[in-house]
Formats: C-alpha cells, structure tokens, sequence
C-alpha cells in the first residue's frame, strides 16, 4: 500500500509540472522598441533654442507616426521602431524651413543623434503698389 500510495504522489507530481498553466492574453502586442532618433531645433543662430515644438516621425513604409516635443533647449528624443522615417517639425506663421535632416533608417539599438532643424523667418515680400489706368486725354 504504501508503494502505490508513493506511485500515486509521484504520478501528480509529474503531470502537474508539465501543464502549462494559465494562458493570459495582454491583447495586440507593440513593436519592439528599435532605437532612437535625437536632435535639436534652432535659429540660423545655433544658441537661440526653439522649445515647445512638435516634431513628429513617419515610417515611410507603414506610415506609423510617432510624436515629441522640443525641449527647453531645442533638443528632442524619441524611441521607435526598426524602420525608416521622414522627420518633421512644427512650423508657425512667419517660419520657414532651412534645414531638415533626410530620411532616417533605425536599426535595433541605434542611436541616431545629430538630426537637427533650423528655421527662419519667411523674407517679407516686396509690397507692390497697385497701378492705375493711364487717363484718358480729354480732347480741349
């Protein structure tokens, strides 16, 4: 009795240890973080920093948009995916872009830092004064 109480211990045991347990779904699951994108945001004039900026990446293939906010002293970071991304920043009236960083390929890992835009105010267009008809010659 003893042996077959023992064998029946021992045959729990082991078909307790190769179940699996609980299946839990956490539901979609994210891409994996690839690596991160960083730069600055400023003047013609590197020390004057834009704050407060949007700028927003797009995987070119997938569309995918990730967004960030410039920093105190112009700077952003943001983490995506492995893929490659056009990078974009937020302009206000009277701005206009003078330089963007190309398209970014991101690998696992990577650290792609040296992004950096520059913007500067639109030149103010030459006002043109509105030219009248000539006057027709009154005959005397």
């Amino acid at each position: 009795m003893r042996f077959s109480s023992m064998m029946l211990c021992v045959a729990a045991l082991a078909l307790s240890a190769c179940h699996p347990g609980p299946v839990i779904d956490a539901g979609a699951k994210q891409p994996p973080v690839g690596g991160t994108i960083a730069g600055l945001v400023t003047t013609v004039d590197k020390s004057v920093a834009i704050p407060g900026r949007i700028v927003t990446v797009v995987n070119t293939e997938t569309g995918a948009r990730f967004n960030t906010t410039t920093a105190a002293n112009g700077g952003y970071t943001i983490k995506v995916p492995q893929g490659t991304y056009r990078i974009d920043v937020e302009l206000r009236a009277g701005e206009t872009l003078l330089n963007r960083p190309p398209d970014t390929r991101i690998g696992n890992s990577d650290l792609d830092s040296g992004r950096d835009f520059v913007i500067g105010a639109k030149a103010a267009s030459p006002r043109v004064e509105p030219t009248r008809p000539p006057r027709a010659a009154i005959p005397g």
